[in-house]
Parts: C-alpha cells; structure tokens; sequence
C-alpha cells in the first residue's frame, strides 16, 4: 500500500505543468494557446525569452530527479525504482491537471536517469546538446538523446535500467510522432530560426 501511494506521489509530481506555471506567472502567457501550444521548456523559452525556458527545463527535470532520488534512499528495488521513474514520467506525459494532456517527457527523463544512471544521462544530455546547436531541431535532439540512453547504458555496463530506458525511448517516439513526420517531410522549423518551431 505504502509503494502504490508512493507512486502516485511520484506521478501528481511529474503531472505538475510548470511550464504552464512559469509561463502565466512571468509573463503572463499559457504555452497551451500559443506558440507551438506546447507546455514543455521549448515552447515556454520560446515565447517568455531564454531565461524563463531554462526555469521551465529545470523544474521539470526536478520532478522526475526528486522522487527517484528520494526512492534510492529507501529502496534497491529496480522494479520500484522503475516504476518510481515512470510514473513521473507519465505525469509529464498524461497529467490530471491538463486533463490528460501534457508534455513530451524528454527533461523529466534526463532528471530520473540523472538519478539513476548519472553518467550515461549526463553523457546523452550532452548528445542531444550538440546535435540542437548543430541542426536547431529540439525535437531531433530529444529523439537522440533517448536513443542514446539505452545504448550508453549498455557500454557502460549500467544493464539494469536499460529496459526501462527502452520503454522511455518508445514513449518519447511516440511523443514526437508529428516531429518525425514532419523531420521526414522536411517540414520541421529550426528552433534557431523560427520562433514557433515545436519541439
């Protein structure tokens, strides 16, 4: 009973929309109605200016590294620990305060990895870094970023979560389903070029 309630903890924290939050506290805007309607950071950096995006990126980072975190100090279940992570995750994904909308997961999943599997997060974040200076397409670096996790997991013999890691990285794809068509199409904006691109 008290791993289920735990859980839920865990989701109505990763369901908590602080790109909503930051976007109509600083600047008075809801990400939901404008740009490209997204309440993730790149939508809310888009539209309130860098600073408020990167407020935006690390609150929901935060809510996917806490309660994992706090788990590892009470648990070395990796099923729990699992679970734990993906039910922040699926908050970010399908919150009850959007009424089942929300975002597409990629900062709530570097901050559980981040506790997880530190090392392989840092080394992807750093992937999907490069690849938008390179390109400008968030959402290619996002794609990249979640790909990267399992395969870095892998080389650095960090096995235990690499199905989860898997199982993230489908959740992700399936997020950005409309980038990848429109990537395909070659359709998709550039972040450093256009102010309503959607990552």
């Amino acid at each position: 009973m008290a791993s289920l309630a735990w859980l839920a903890m865990a989701y109505l924290l990763g369901a908590v929309p602080f790109g909503l939050v930051v976007g109509k506290i600083f600047c008075g805007i809801d990400p939901r109605t404008a740009g490209s309607k997204n309440t993730g950071a790149t939508n809310v950096a888009r539209l309130c200016g860098f600073k408020y995006g990167v407020l935006a990126l690390v609150l929901d980072l935060a809510k996917g590294f806490i309660p994992t975190a706090i788990a590892l100090t009470f648990s070395d279940s990796s099923l729990f620990l699992s679970l734990t992570g993906l039910a922040a995750i699926l908050g970010h994904c399908y919150s009850v305060f959007l009424y089942g909308k929300g975002g597409k997961a990629v900062a709530t999943t570097v901050g559980v990895f981040l506790a997880l599997a530190p090392i392989s997060a840092i080394i992807a974040a750093a992937l999907c870094i490069a690849v938008i200076a390179k390109s400008g397409y968030v959402s290619l670096g996002s794609l990249t970023l979640v790909t990267a996790l399992p395969i870095l997991m892998l080389v650095t013999g960090n096995i235990t979560y690499c199905l989860m890691a898997l199982v993230v990285m489908a959740l992700v794809f399936w997020r950005h389903r409309e980038n990848i068509e429109r990537l395909a199409r070659g359709e998709e904006k550039s972040f450093l070029k256009n102010k309503y691109t959607d990552g």
